[in-house]
């Protein structure tokens, strides 16, 4: 039994562990995975003395608790939430020193979805296609935690650096998201595009690590048949057959047969990743892209 470890108490709603993803398997059927707010994964680890691809824990609405077998210093980013060490008040968006046998805990989230807690020498799970997340799609890498699990810790291999306080991006009231419009587009008559840009959209508590689903208007549609199965980038916006956007996250499935209307820069989807079920949608078409011949020409059906 290793000591360099921890032990899960409460696994909460859905806690995976999460690094910066497997980029480069799309043509395997594979997408990148990897934690959906890159930043808040980023800044936990930088916290603790660790490099960014590090893994972390990725937690979901009502947090998560460990108890530490070795002493660690530990940080919580990403969405805001209670930290406690032993029941007692610990810093959130700080490095913490927790001691061994301690049960550290991070509460439910008090603004956004999504926090990241970071260990120094980071979460030591097998690397798959070279990276320790969990896919929830594919069912690629660690499985999510569970009550009892133990999880080894790596090395500590860096300073912690002396910071009295990080810049924090606060969740919006509202989610605004750029659209490149393309390359299905002209799937959608001018009145459905007009609705993109003007509908009352909102998020679906049916959202996840694949996709945030909306609840709002339909797209109204130029043509009536189906594609063939095509590529799924990161951050597509695709519209199935009840005319609702769905944007695209880290473990979306990398082909698909619904029409793209249109891509979110990848920019924007750590705040999708963090808008809460209600909290309002508002898409910003803008210029389309190059995306090669008229795409109704592809149609099938």
């Amino acid at each position: 039994m290793t000591d360099s470890a921890f032990v899960v108490v409460r696994p909460g709603a859905l806690t995976t562990v999460q690094d910066l993803g497997r980029g480069g398997h799309a043509h395997l059927g594979v997408p990148r995975s990897g934690a959906l707010d890159q930043p808040a994964h980023r800044l936990a680890n930088r916290l603790v003395g660790n490099a960014e691809g590090a893994a972390t824990l990725e937690t979901t609405l009502t947090g998560c608790a460990v108890r530490l077998r070795r002493a660690a210093t530990v940080a919580v980013t990403g969405a805001p939430c209670p930290v406690t060490v032993d029941g007692r008040p610990a810093a959130w968006g700080a490095a913490v020193r927790v001691p061994a046998g301690a049960l550290l805990e991070a509460g439910a989230a008090a603004h956004g979805v999504r926090s990241y807690m970071a260990f120094d020498g980071g979460v030591e799970a097998e690397p798959v296609l070279g990276s320790r997340a969990t896919d929830v799609l594919s069912g690629l890498g660690p499985a999510p935690l569970v009550d009892g699990a133990v999880l080894r810790l790596g090395t500590p291999h860096g300073p912690v650096p002396g910071v009295d306080g990080v810049p924090h991006r606060g969740v919006a009231p509202e989610l605004v998201l750029p659209v490149v419009l393309g390359p299905r587009d002209d799937w959608f008559t001018p009145a459905g595009l007009r609705t993109l840009a003007t509908g009352d959209f909102r998020v679906s508590a049916a959202s996840n690590r694949i996709g945030l689903r909306t609840e709002g208007p339909s797209l109204e549609r130029a043509l009536d048949g189906e594609l063939a199965s095509e590529g799924m980038a990161l951050g597509a916006l695709q519209v199935p057959p009840d005319g609702r956007p769905v944007l695209f996250l880290a473990d979306h499935p990398t082909t698909g047969g619904y029409p793209v209307v249109g891509v979110v820069p990848e920019a924007y989807l750590a705040a999708a990743a963090q808008a809460v079920p209600g909290t309002p949608v508002r898409f910003t078409p803008l210029g389309r892209a190059s995306w090669g011949p008229p795409a109704g020409r592809n149609a099938t059906g």
